[in-house]
């Protein structure tokens, strides 16, 4: 293979999801586009590391330019959904039927992995919950996995002298093992409504 080919192919391949030959499928296809396209995408990707943040209240991603749209006046402070990372957001919005604040914790534990809870945002939750007076409900929306279930579980542990605050669990409709980010709208959608209580 040329080496101008594996470079690419090598740094694509390094992509979440994208095997070597999917990789060099898409090197390939860079290769076939013209010069004015490359530079819209070169330009495109350098736009998006340099102006897209995570907000410092929630952790959703933001422009640089822009206020938080998920830290607005519009959405209500009564529910806080807690998701494993900014692209969970996304999946969740696409149902319609959460209009509550979020907060993004950075991942899961997994003592394995050597994640622990100083790794997350767990800190900052606790904070928010704690200094809120308008919260009434906090939806635990991590992924319905070993680690997922873990984390939730902590969670609950962490909030539970929260007065009045009611702790929920995304329900069936979600497979155990599924992520969130893949799930469609409809199953989601339902998880939501059906929500339980979460057991601590």
């Amino acid at each position: 293979m040329l080496p101008e080919l594996n470079q690419v192919t090598s740094l694509i391949a390094a992509l979440p999801g994208i095997g070597r030959k999917s990789a060099q499928r898409i090197a390939l296809h860079f290769l076939k586009q013209d010069v004015g396209y490359l530079n819209r995408f070169i330009e495109g990707l350098q736009d998006f590391y340099e102006n897209v943040v995570c907000c410092e209240t929630c952790g959703a991603l933001r422009s640089v330019r822009e206020p938080c749209e998920f830290c607005g006046p519009n959405r209500d402070p009564s529910v806080l959904c807690v998701v494993e990372q900014p692209s969970d957001i996304y999946a969740i919005e696409s149902s319609g039927e959460h209009h509550g604040l979020y907060h993004v914790l950075m991942g899961v534990l997994s003592p394995l992995d050597g994640v622990g809870p100083e790794d997350l945002t767990l800190r900052q939750l606790k904070e928010r919950v704690m200094q809120s007076t308008t919260l009434r409900e906090l939806i635990i929306a991590t992924n319905p996995s070993v680690e997922g279930n873990a984390t939730a579980h902590y969670i609950g542990r962490l909030l539970s002298d929260k007065p009045g605050l009611k702790l929920s669990r995304l329900a069936s409709g979600l497979a155990l093992g599924s992520q969130l980010e893949f799930a469609d709208s409809q199953s989601i959608s339902l998880s939501l409504r059906a929500r339980v209580p979460l057991e601590t």
